[in-house]
């Protein structure tokens, strides 16, 4: 089975996977989700007229800034991957370039692993189960040495 990235160019799918910015070739400042090249592309910071841009791999690793749990199924087009729906978690996170991602928790995790402040680190798992073709990126809590992992 091949499987590829749920969104093409937004991240990687190697042994270390990043999550793919744009960086402004003017101000150098970061984006995530990537910003688009061509005609109507502009830097969105206010205070810079740059439209053009490169490609930034960003950091593996970041604190969490904020989570949650979904308790509710999401609307459609959401498909949930679980009958009856399993809730999951959402954590935002900051990075070293100043912007803060927001993705699902790795499979396996919930809120009751996370903490303001504590260290996570990109992954990649099957959108859909083990059996998914979709690939999409979450984050994973790192453990400290000495503590116990859930997994």
């Amino acid at each position: 089975m091949s499987r590829s990235p749920a969104v093409e160019g937004w991240f990687t799918t190697g042994p270390e996977p990043t999550l793919l910015g744009s960086r402004c070739t003017t101000c150098a400042t970061v984006y995530f989700p990537p910003t688009g090249t061509g005609q109507g592309s502009f830097c969105r910071n206010p205070t810079c007229d740059g439209d053009e841009f490169e490609s930034a791999a960003l950091s593996r690793r970041g604190t969490v800034w904020s989570y949650t749990d979904a308790q509710y199924q999401p609307p459609a087009p959401y498909v949930a991957r679980t009958d009856p729906y399993q809730p999951f978690a959402l954590a935002a996170v900051e990075l070293a370039e100043g912007i803060t991602v927001l993705g699902q928790v790795a499979d396996g995790y919930g809120v009751a692993d996370l903490r303001v402040g504590a260290e996570v680190e990109l992954v990649v798992e099957p959108l859909d189960g083990d059996d998914g073709e979709l690939l999409v990126w979450r984050w994973k809590p790192v453990t400290e040495l000495g503590e116990e992992a859930d997994q």
